[in-house]
Formats: structure tokens, sequence, C-alpha cells
């Protein structure tokens, strides 16, 4: 047991470095300042982000890559007269679980995102597993946007004032 509390406790000072050598070394990267000005995204979700998608600007040739990547994009399939739209299985799980984390955030830190969400989860009846994979896709769409024109994230410009309603 004490073997037990050893290893415990130094996975816990270790995860504790890992905190402090993010926070220390992600705000000095060219695209921290992009990132950080996205609503939900802070730190370490920031840096998390970033490490999955990397800072190739070239490695995505449009945003719908970044987005099946990600496992943010739906998957439709049709035949005759039948057709499915299901979530994707293939993906890179890490990042899909940033996103999870992100879209659960950021409707708290931004009105466009609240909107979006509540609108897929009343007007479009989805589920809110589907209305969160829903809103990480369009971020996704949005940071990649950003990502390649060198922009910060605009609540204006991404939810222009009439999709928004007042908070």
């Amino acid at each position: 047991m004490l073997a037990l509390l050893l290893q415990l406790g130094a996975a816990s000072k270790a995860a504790d470095d890992l905190e402090k050598a993010v926070e220390e070394a992600f705000p000095q990267h060219p695209d921290a300042e992009i990132l950080l000005s996205f609503p939900g995204l802070g730190i370490q979700l920031g840096a998390r982000v970033l490490a999955e998608i990397g800072d190739d600007r070239q490695r995505f040739a449009d945003p719908r890559g970044l987005k099946a990547h990600a496992g943010a994009s739906p998957i439709t399939r049709a035949s005759g007269r039948k057709s499915s739209v299901t979530r994707r299985w293939v993906k890179n799980d890490r990042l899909n679980h940033v996103g999870y984390l992100w879209a659960f955030s950021a409707p708290n830190a931004s009105p466009g995102a609240r909107t979006h969400y509540l609108r897929r989860r009343n007007e479009h009846g989805d589920w809110h597993a589907s209305a969160q994979r829903n809103l990480f896709n369009r971020l996704l769409g949005q940071l990649y946007h950003c990502l390649q024109h060198r922009e910060l994230f605009d609540e204006q410009t991404a939810s222009p004032s009439g999709l928004t309603v007042a908070a």
C-alpha cells in the first residue's frame, strides 16, 4: 500500500510539473494568442488543441479535413432511398475529447456559442452531445480560418449581432 501511495504521489507531482511547464511554454508559441482569443479555451485546453492539430498550416487542405480529423463533422451515407447521418468513429480521440471540453465551456464565455448551442437543442431537436459536437464543428471552422489568416477570434464576426441574443 505504501508503494502505491508513493507512485500516486510521484504521478501527482509529475502532473503538477507538466501543468507548470505548459503554463510557461504555451504563451510563447506564435499561435497562442490566436488560440487564447477563442471563448472557452484557456492555456491548458489551448495547448492541447495546438498539440493535436500541430502548427503546420498546410497539414489540412481545408476546414473539412480538420473537422474530420477531430471527429466533429458527421458522416452521411446514402444508398437509393435510404440516407443516414452518423458521427465519426475513426478520429483523433484526444482532439475529440478536447472538443467536448471546449464545446462545454464555450457557451458560458460567448453569447454566440450559447445561441448556436441552444438553437441546435431547441429548433433542430439535437441531443446535448450532438449539439455540442455541432458547436465544436463550428468552432473548429472558425479556428481554421483564424489560424490561416493570422487573425484573433472576433465575436461579432463569428456570430453577427442578428444571430446573438441579449444575455
